[in-house]
């Protein structure tokens, strides 16, 4: 055997375990990504299962109903039945607090991000800090002090209460991609505004907002969606049945000896499907505000 042949030998072998490497991780990596998919998408497919059941079939033990049929979201739409008797109007009630939410977050946080990244005051590295700090406390930690807040302000059992509590939650983060979003726009632009005479309120309008659509949109939407979700604080400060939003009455669907399994699914389905559209529809401008806000500094 020459030298030259001995010398391939080694590297084909080289190549074959390389090969098989590859072959083994791709495996790995596709068997990870199908059970994280089952993992993810079980809930949801028994959530449409049971949704599409009828109700004295939902324990028959069948993995797909036997007899599919879309009486449940009818019912809801129609609010033909007493469980979902007020379905729109705390559907109204959802919606209300979500654009809210998202509208003051957006107002507050554009507001304090320009201020303290634009006009150059001193310490406001203290402040935005300050802001995020606020993290460090669970949400579910605050919900008896925010109970107490909002029965000595006159603001218990109103929707107001909740929009505040969410808007407390939602602004240093809103705060944070701002500042850091609005670091990539020259400082250039807002000197050339002033020399032609604008005023600092005038440069907040039309210089640095239109540059900061991106993050807003990002930002818009995930206040919009925390608001949305929200259960804890929609429960504890929301008492009567006109202030009730969606995710609060499900949670009355189990204080009866009858629960309707069929409509409380075909109801999350529902109210699943505003936050779906919304992600989708901002996908890309919620991807690029959310990495130049995580990029620049």
């Amino acid at each position: 055997m020459s030298a030259t042949t001995a010398g391939r030998l080694p590297r084909r072998r080289s190549r074959r375990r390389r090969t098989w490497r590859r072959a083994i991780g791709l495996a790995a990596e596709t068997i990870a990504c199908l059970l994280i998919l089952v993992w993810t998408l079980t809930p949801l497919y028994t959530m449409v299962s049971v949704a599409l059941e009828q109700n004295d079939s939902i324990f028959s033990g069948d993995v797909w109903p036997a007899h599919p049929t879309l009486a449940g979201f009818w019912t809801v739409l129609t609010e033909n039945y007493w469980y979902v008797a007020r379905f729109w109007h705390e559907m109204g009630n959802s919606l209300i607090i979500g654009l809210v939410t998202a509208v003051l977050t957006l107002a507050i946080g554009t507001l304090t991000s320009f201020v303290l990244g634009r006009m150059k005051l001193r310490f406001s590295w203290l402040v935005s800090n300050a802001a995020l700090m606020t993290y460090v406390i669970p949400m579910s930690f605050l919900a008896i002090p925010f109970y107490r807040v909002m029965q000595n302000y006159g603001l218990s059992n109103t929707l107001w209460a909740v929009i505040f509590v969410e808007v407390t939650f939602a602004t240093p983060y809103a705060i944070f991609i701002f500042q850091q979003y609005g670091a990539s726009i020259p400082i250039e632009l807002d000197e050339a505004a002033r020399i032609d005479g604008a005023s600092p309120w005038a440069i907040y309008r039309r210089v640095y907002l239109p540059l900061m659509k991106p993050a807003m949109v990002a930002v818009g939407t995930y206040a919009l969606l925390l608001a949305w979700n929200e259960y804890l604080y929609m429960f504890l400060l929301l008492s009567s049945p006109d202030k009730m939003t969606v995710p609060v009455a499900l949670g009355q669907f189990l204080n009866s000896d009858e629960a309707p399994w069929n409509l409380m699914m075909a109801t999350a389905v529902i109210y699943a499907l505003p936050p779906i559209v919304i992600y989708y529809a901002f996908r890309k401008h919620m991807s690029a505000g959310l990495t130049m806000g995580g990029v620049k500094g």
